[in-house]
């Protein structure tokens, strides 16, 4: 029996599974010759770019539930090494160590904020990287909200303003607002920061200025052109010595790929990613295919993929089909994106649709904010109701038109 192993449940990881099972089921390989297993840290397909939301009811969903009809097994466990010379995975979970060989490999285990070492950042800091530190967050506001009056306790700081940055920042006046509703003494305040000298660096000069108005409308404090030197239990000090008191710092600024990609010993790019080909084959390492945010892709002649579900997903439905070919010797098929959107949600000022790698803003206000809507409950969801044929039809490698303006 041949193994195909994938290393990750997120967007990239779950489709790579997926596809490498619809791939053996179009080519009726049976599954006594070709088995596919998942090895990840959660049981769960976590809806990572919802984690800025308040309720988070939707936004995890059992491995189970999508991979048990289609024949993949799943292990929990986190990936301690990866021999590529004898083709084994090393493992440990809650049920001890354990290891397995594969025949191919599809590295997708994502990517993590990128958290420096700032004094006091790991103690008391905040982020919304995971599902479980988006819940933390979540009980610590609470916690606040009960507790007794004190300096800063309905204050917020986000450190970051690129798109989860700004994403978060919008949410949490009206969040705080909900918590300290008729507490005396508590006003709300959220401050959004960031060393660059304006919000959303990456956004382009069109999207600015309607970024920085749903803001002011949210009432969110833009502070910008400064960093942070250190936080601790009561606050933060900024670059220019200026402290702010705040019981809550959410660390937004920057990500970076999973740093088990530096077990392949090959050259990395600036955000640890490993480097692929067009059909997402490590370069210079036999046998294994990288996808999502550990992986360095060509979206066009000019572009590399970015850490996002909209390069993570079809990166990983290429992948899982690419895998399973080059096992068996058929043709694999080459992943090239030709658009390229942003849809940023701006809370209730809505939100801002751009297309092209150069943003060029198409919607924005309620128009842009239905268009997210669509996105966040509905396409990036795997069919959730069992049925064999829709999961694996779901993982076809085809592309996905753009998202429809307003729906």
């Amino acid at each position: 029996m041949k193994n195909v192993v994938v290393l990750g449940s997120g967007f990239a990881g779950l489709w790579a599974a997926v596809g490498a099972a619809r791939r053996l089921d179009e080519l009726h390989i049976p599954a006594r010759d070709v088995g596919v297993t998942v090895i990840s840290s959660q049981p769960f397909h976590d809806i990572r770019v919802r984690n800025y939301e308040s309720d988070l009811t939707a936004c995890r969903i059992p491995l189970s539930d999508v991979l048990d009809p289609i024949g993949v097994v799943h292990i929990t466990a986190d990936v301690t090494a990866i021999d590529t010379a004898a083709r084994t995975i090393t493992f440990s979970g809650s049920d001890g160590f354990g290891s397995q060989d594969y025949d191919r490999l599809v590295f997708a285990l994502g990517s993590s904020v990128d958290r420096p070492d700032l004094p006091g950042l790991r103690e008391f800091g905040f982020d919304i990287d995971t599902y479980d530190q988006a819940i933390r967050l979540s009980r610590h506001l609470a916690s606040l909200a009960d507790g007794p009056p004190m300096p800063g306790a309905a204050t917020a700081v986000v450190v970051g303003a690129g798109l989860t940055g700004i994403e978060a920042a919008c949410e949490l006046p009206g969040r705080l607002v909900g918590l300290f509703s008729g507490r005396d003494g508590c006003t709300p305040r959220v401050l959004l920061i960031d060393h660059n000298p304006f919000v959303g660096a990456d956004m382009g000069d069109a999207a600015r200025p309607l970024i920085e108005a749903a803001l002011a409308d949210n009432g969110v404090e833009a502070l910008t052109g400064v960093g942070v030197t250190a936080v601790d239990a009561d606050g933060l000090t900024l670059s220019t010595g200026q402290r702010v008191a705040a019981a809550t710092v959410v660390w937004c600024a920057g990500m970076r790929a999973n740093p088990l990609t530096a077990l392949f010993r090959i050259e990395l790019d600036r955000l640890g990613r490993l480097p692929v080909d067009d059909y997402l084959q490590v370069v210079g390492v036999p046998g294994v295919f990288a996808a999502g945010d550990v992986a360095a892709a060509k979206m066009d002649d000019e572009h590399l993929s970015v850490m996002s579900c909209q390069h993570g997903r079809p990166m990983g439905r290429y992948a899982g089909y690419n895998v399973i070919s080059d096992l068996l010797g058929e043709p694999m098929l080459a992943l090239r994106i030709p658009w390229y959107v942003t849809v940023l949600d701006l809370g209730p000022a809505g939100a801002v649709y751009t297309e092209g790698w150069d943003r060029q803003v198409v919607a924005h206000g309620a128009q842009a904010k239905a268009t997210k809507r669509v996105i966040n409950t509905e396409r990036i969801y795997p069919p959730l109701d069992g049925d064999r044929a829709k999961i694996l039809a779901a993982a076809a490698p085809e592309l996905q038109p753009r998202p429809a303006r307003g729906r």
